[in-house]
């Protein structure tokens, strides 16, 4: 891999940097001497990761972020960047609550897995043995019943949402679940079953039905005692929390609208909708969820489920004609760089998220924002960073070179007529990276110190090329050349 590298962090970052086994609630934040987070490798990884982060965000007007990252069942970094209330100035945590919007689909198809074990249910039962009322007409009779396995492939057929306007703004009039029942006889099946795939969260509120009708319990309920008590998730809920609204619960912002601003979303509960998109989490709860999952999958067992369930729900149950689309049972299922990915992102209106975990690298990743953006982009980039890094401490434990306290005066983000610059301290020299930009690690350029304030670029061929040359004033650096041409330190 290209070692990525380190420097201060532009934006203001709250961190929470641990490793401990997530099977009951983290106490806090703990780091010892010797852990991976303190490798200058891990320490480099960190600063190229904000500093990409810290330009997209702020030419994205992205208020606020929070991300995670899991290692083989320890929680080994989290932090907060921006504001959970941008008006307010409150600082976005490891512990902020977002709205996860779609990844509360993995707790409704865990539910509905779990009565499929305790044998309530089938996967090629129709949904309308189990739900009476089910009364949606099939417009293609000689194709497949609705079935649980459709639903949670999304291959059934159904539409996509239920009989009402909720993605509607400005107020998204959210469905009861005696609405969405009643919207049921004006519905029809888009597609015959097993044709096509169409993302449905109708079908997945219908999912929260099933588990209500086969366990007996209420899905607030059955949810709460069967996945996040035992998990120890106590920051998250079934639907958004009313209680932490303007507290712990980030204030949700629109899409980036033509003048560059992001407007206040209104605050929203899913209602009947909430077992396909109504959960309130943390970064730190989901990164539970990823722990659970890694350690089912290592040391087997019946925790919450089977772990060959939980591989059966990993594994591909669905590919679209196209092969564009591949989902699991819950789970949205891929490949990224070679390696299989398994998880859910989650878009709801002045909120977006994605959870991912990569079993063959025992990796998981929990990105969190309070604007309509695109967390994907940001999981990537911390698992090109973070998790590369953290991957090859693990193969080469004391590997890194320490960043010398000598240069972190260059340091910092400098600007010019054609863009901005970051410069940070990377291995025994520096490193400028233009930003923003799509890759930051092929995008670094690497500075070796040659003499007084002056640094040379290495060529891809180890050959030096031109000179930076840092410029003073009253003994501090305020800028540095190129070609004869100036970039201004900014901060």
């Amino acid at each position: 891999m290209t070692r990525p590298f380190r420097g201060r962090p532009w934006r203001r970052a709250v961190a929470c940097v641990v490793a401990v086994v997530l099977a009951a609630p983290a106490s806090g934040c703990a780091q010892g001497n010797g852990d991976p987070v303190n490798d200058p490798r891990f320490e480099q990884a960190v600063a190229l990761f904000e500093a990409w982060l810290d330009a997209k965000m702020a030419y994205e007007k992205i208020p606020g972020v929070s991300a995670a990252l899991v290692h083989d069942q320890d929680l080994v970094w989290a932090r907060g960047y921006g504001y959970a209330h941008r008006e307010t100035g409150v600082p976005a945590t490891p512990s902020t609550m977002y709205s996860v919007c779609s990844i509360s689909k993995l707790f409704t198809s865990i539910g509905v897995m779990q009565q499929r074990d305790e044998g309530k249910l089938d996967l090629d039962d129709p949904v309308s043995a189990h739900l009476p009322w089910y009364d949606l007409e099939q417009v293609y009779p000689d194709g497949p019943n609705v079935s649980v396995e459709g639903i949670l492939t999304h291959s059934s057929g159904l539409p996509r949402e239920s009989a009402h306007p909720y993605w509607t703004g400005p107020d998204h009039p959210f469905p009861t679940a005696d609405e969405i029942i009643e919207g049921l006889s004006e519905q029809e099946t888009l597609y015959p079953g097993r044709r096509y795939f169409q993302y449905s969260n109708l079908g997945m509120a219908l999912a929260g039905q099933l588990i209500e009708q086969a366990s007996g319990m209420g899905y607030d309920e059955y949810i709460r005692s069967r996945i996040l008590e035992p998990l120890g998730m106590s920051d998250t809920y079934p639907d958004i929390p009313v209680e932490h609204q303007g507290g712990r619960y980030a204030t949700g912002y629109s899409r980036l609208e033509r003048d560059g601003q992001r407007a206040e979303a209104p605050f929203f509960q899913a209602l009947g909708m909430a077992s396909a998109a109504g959960f309130a989490s943390t970064v730190e709860d989901l990164a539970r969820l990823a722990s659970w999952q890694l350690r089912l999958l290592e040391n087997g067992g019946t925790e919450i489920l089977d772990a060959n369930t939980l591989r059966e729900m990993h594994r591909v149950h669905w590919v679209d004609p196209d092969f564009d689309s591949m989902w699991g049972l819950g789970f949205a299922v891929s490949r990224r760089d070679g390696e299989r990915a398994v998880g859910h992102g989650g878009s709801c209106p002045g909120f977006r998220s994605t959870f991912q975990l990569l079993p063959a690298k025992k990796l998981a990743g929990v990105v969190m924002m309070n604007a309509q953006a695109n967390p994907t982009d940001v999981w990537t980039k911390m698992m090109a960073t973070l998790g590369a890094a953290f991957e090859e401490i693990q193969s080469d434990p004391g590997g890194g070179t320490p960043r010398p306290a000598s240069l972190a005066e260059y340091e910092g983000l400098y600007q010019s007529t054609w863009g901005e610059t970051v410069i940070l301290r990377w291995d025994d020299g520096l490193a400028a990276l233009g930003v923003p930009s799509n890759d930051p690690v092929e995008g670094m350029t690497k500075l070796r110190h040659e003499s007084g304030d002056t640094f040379r670029r290495v060529r891809d061929d180890g050959e030096l090329g031109e000179a930076y040359i840092f410029h003073r004033e009253d003994g501090a650096i305020a800028r540095y050349s190129v070609h004869g041409n100036f970039s201004n330190k900014v901060r």
